[in-house]
């Protein structure tokens, strides 16, 4: 819920959700005051174990944020600590009133940085603005999950949703999940970027990417946010290819920084662009996905492939994570934890390619501790490109953990 309501001596605003259906979450109806010190009223299910609990930390929050005079009601549905002082920021900000420093949540000890070629078979969406999703998220084992600010979240919610996803990349461990987060579509998302690469996301998508300048203004921006608070670490970008002129520029965008990692397309969007159906086939898509491929690697990047939005179909998400593999993709997103197992499958060397792969690996092997410039398998030669696709193979075998 997203509301704003001001007096000539009141400012009142609102955040967050409860209800019958609702769960993981809070609802914070902040009302600024010009005296009075602070008012805090609680409703929840868990009261009586945690109700002492949710009051002061309420009061930390507030006191962080610099607020001293307000009154604050909260329906708790059985939210954590870094929900619910997102939700109580957020309320306090729209509000309009100045806030002091803001208020973050304990930091989780980081995971090890994210490899710019790492597995990236399988990427979960995560609505910003539903923390019920993060907690177990991981459980799913996906390649990453995304913190998504964009298509998931309502317009009214952009401000409260990016405020959850930076308390959730501070205070959720998504085990060996890469964290990514999707921005909204620029200037907006630049708002999001100010919020949430403090703390340190791996991986930034952006959407609707058309323009080379696009990804250069993301990647300026993610640099002088991390020269600002002193990280260290590889936060990466992914560009969402989503329209005809963003496919036209495809190698353009994929070389815009060093720091792309990954070349996607989204569609949805890149149909509706073209004004045509989108088909379980795909058809309609080839030449767009073809050309996603083609300047992914040629970049040196990954191509990763759009979602497939049929969750119910599982042999049609098979067919298509197959035929994405066979065309050169190296990943999709989905959008349903149900997904991913297949996702996996469809996207793992077959014990035969495997195997093949091995062999030529061994025979390089060979040939290198003989010093011999040429590679022979039996009684045919093998040419260094298959070389090449054989290590490669094998080394992405042992990452899926098909071999050891």
């Amino acid at each position: 819920m997203s509301s704003t309501v001001e007096t000539a001596s009141t400012r009142s605003a609102e955040a967050g959700h409860w209800g019958k259906e609702v769960r993981s979450d809070a609802h914070v109806a902040f009302e600024a005051r010009d005296g009075g010190g602070v008012e805090i009223s609680l409703e929840s299910r868990v009261a009586p174990y945690y109700g002492s609990a949710i009051l002061e930390q309420t009061r930390e929050v507030l006191s962080e944020l610099g607020v001293k005079h307000a009154r604050v009601a909260i329906h708790d549905e059985g939210a954590l600590p870094f929900v619910i002082a997102a939700r109580i920021e957020a309320a306090a900000r729209r509000t309009g009133i100045a806030l002091g420093k803001r208020s973050l949540p304990e930091q989780h000890p980081l995971p090890p940085p994210s490899q710019k070629d790492r597995l990236r078979r399988s990427r979960l969406y995560l609505p910003g603005s539903e923390p019920k999703y993060y907690i177990n998220a991981s459980l799913h084992a996906p390649d990453a999950v995304i913190l998504d600010l964009e298509d998931s979240v309502h317009r009214g919610e952009k401000d409260a949703a990016r405020i959850l996803v930076r308390n959730t990349l501070r205070a959720v461990d998504f085990g060996s999940c890469e964290r990514m987060v999707r921005i909204n579509q620029l200037p907006l998302g630049l708002e999001d970027l100010a919020e949430v690469v403090g703390e340190t996301p791996d991986l930034i998508l952006i959407p609707k990417a058309e323009q080379p300048e696009q990804v250069r203004e993301v990647d300026r921006m993610i640099a002088e946010i991390k020269e600002r608070n002193g990280i260290i670490r590889p936060i990466w970008i992914m560009p969402i290819l989503e329209s005809a002129l963003g496919i036209e520029n495809a190698f353009a965008v994929a070389t815009a920084s060093e720091n792309v990692a990954a070349l996607t397309i989204g569609l949805e969007d890149y149909t509706a662009d073209l004004g045509v159906v989108k088909t379980a086939e795909g058809g309609e898509s080839q030449y767009a996905r073809w050309r996603v491929v083609n300047a992914a690697h040629a970049a040196g990047v990954e191509a990763i492939d759009s979602v497939f939005s049929d969750v119910a179909d599982m042999d049609g998400l098979r067919r298509w994570g197959e035929a994405s593999r066979a065309a050169g993709f190296e990943g999709m997103g989905c959008i349903h934890p149900g997904q991913i197992r297949v996702i996996h499958e469809a996207f793992q060397p077959s014990a035969v390619e495997i195997e093949k792969a091995r062999r030529v690996v061994a025979a390089f092997e060979e040939a290198q501790s003989k010093g011999l410039a040429v590679v022979s398998l039996g009684s045919k030669m093998i040419d260094p490109p298959v070389v090449q696709r054989a290590l490669k193979l094998v080394e992405r075998a042992k990452a899926m953990g098909a071999i050891s």
